[in-house]
């Protein structure tokens, strides 16, 4: 079923966006460093709310916060405050 937020689809959404966090950190654009921790930063809170949220079993909750925390990485990588090209985790251009 596509419409409902299983177990596996969580965890597979979970892994993708840690692996979009880990491939920002240390590829922050350093001369807008600062608005480049400020998107990580959203991300990371908006990561750490959908665990809290899975762990209290409210997955629509926590599949919206992972939603949240890509579009924030992604975003900021379409706008080269993070110097990735990976277009499989982000919409940018190998």
């Amino acid at each position: 079923m596509n419409n409902q937020i299983t177990d596996e689809k969580i965890d597979k959404y979970f892994a993708i966006t840690k692996e979009a966090l880990d491939a920002v950190q240390n590829k922050l654009d350093e001369n807008r460093k600062s608005e480049a921790e400020d998107f990580l930063d959203m991300a990371t809170r908006y990561f750490s709310d959908a665990k809290h949220f899975k762990e209290k079993g409210e997955y629509v909750l926590a599949f919206g916060a992972l939603n949240y925390a890509h579009g924030w990485l992604d975003a900021g990588a379409r706008i080269k405050l993070f110097k990735v090209n990976d277009s499989r985790l982000f919409t940018v251009d190998d």
